[in-house]
């Protein structure tokens, strides 16, 4: 017996890195898949994003842990495509009952007012959409779940240092805070949960990538991640310079399963103690 059997789990930007661990760990405490992502790179955002074949490799990894995955190439930016996806999931898997709005970019560097608009595009608007998309398949008990940052708690983010998109994608994870915060409130009249996920640096392609390494190590013209290893532990209490996916999903699952059944409206900081420079015992900021 899973924690999650008979429930099914949409999970956005899914082909790889924190929303391939998502569907993984829910998988395997018994939960169906729809796995979504845009596998496509966005011209703003210089790493490179998930692929199709990445996909596919969620799907076979779902799988492997004996559920049913839907696996589908979506973007959300786009309300009517990303419904379209989520509806025919919910067809083929008989139901909806947790929605992960994972997917994220982080445009960096010189990208002008556009890298701005992508940002928050996808990680403001996009968690908006996955969440207008799946609300009317929601019932009873049902548990909505976002990715926030540490980003979006703490004072001075999106300066000039990280650029038009950095400040986007801060922006939009100060605005998803308070969403979700707000979403809560009105779902929770209806026995549906919403709570946010702060996690700091993760260790994902977003993390180790070259604008990211230049934003921690801007003396260097070209750092690479043993570079980076130690610039990285400076924003943590804790002495790390990351978090692993499988600790963010360990949270996820905790949201998504029955152990949190009156846990709603929270701001989830998984950070190792990243934000508390910047918050107290009684206010987010």
């Amino acid at each position: 017996m899973g924690k999650l059997d008979g429930k099914v789990a949409v999970i956005t930007g899914a082909a790889r890195g924190q929303g391939r661990s998502h569907a993984v760990t829910l998988a395997a405490e018994g939960a169906d898949i729809i796995a979504l992502d845009l596998c496509a790179d966005i011209a703003t955002n210089e790493y490179p994003l998930a692929t199709e074949a990445d996909l596919e490799e969620t799907r076979l990894l779902v799988e492997k842990e004996g559920r049913r995955c839907v696996a589908e190439v979506a973007d959300v930016r786009s309300a009517d495509a990303l419904r379209a996806a989520i509806d025919r999931g919910v067809q083929q898997l008989g139901g909806l009952h947790i929605v992960v709005a994972n997917a994220g970019i982080c445009p960096l560097g010189e990208v002008g007012a556009q890298g701005f608009i992508d940002a928050v595009d996808v990680d403001l608007a996009g968690v908006l959409n996955t969440v207008s998309a799946s609300y009317r398949h929601l019932t009873e008990g049902a548990s909505i779940i976002a990715t926030g940052s540490v980003a979006g708690l703490m004072k001075g983010s999106g300066t000039d240092i990280l650029g038009p998109g950095g400040f986007g994608y801060s922006h939009s994870k100060r605005a998803l805070a308070n969403y979700i915060h707000d979403l809560a409130i009105v779902a929770g009249r209806e026995s549906i949960r919403a709570n946010c996920i702060h996690p700091t640096n993760c260790n994902t392609d977003m993390l180790h990538s070259a604008p990211m390494y230049r934003v921690f190590r801007p003396d260097l013209e070209t750092p690479g991640r043993e570079d980076t290893y130690e610039a990285f532990k400076t924003g943590q209490e804790m002495p790390v310079p990351w978090v692993e996916p499988s600790d963010i999903s360990a949270m996820v699952l905790f949201l998504a399963s029955e152990d949190s059944r009156y846990v709603t409206g929270m701001q989830m900081k998984v950070d190792a103690g990243a934000a508390l420079k910047n918050t107290n015992a009684y206010s987010l900021r």
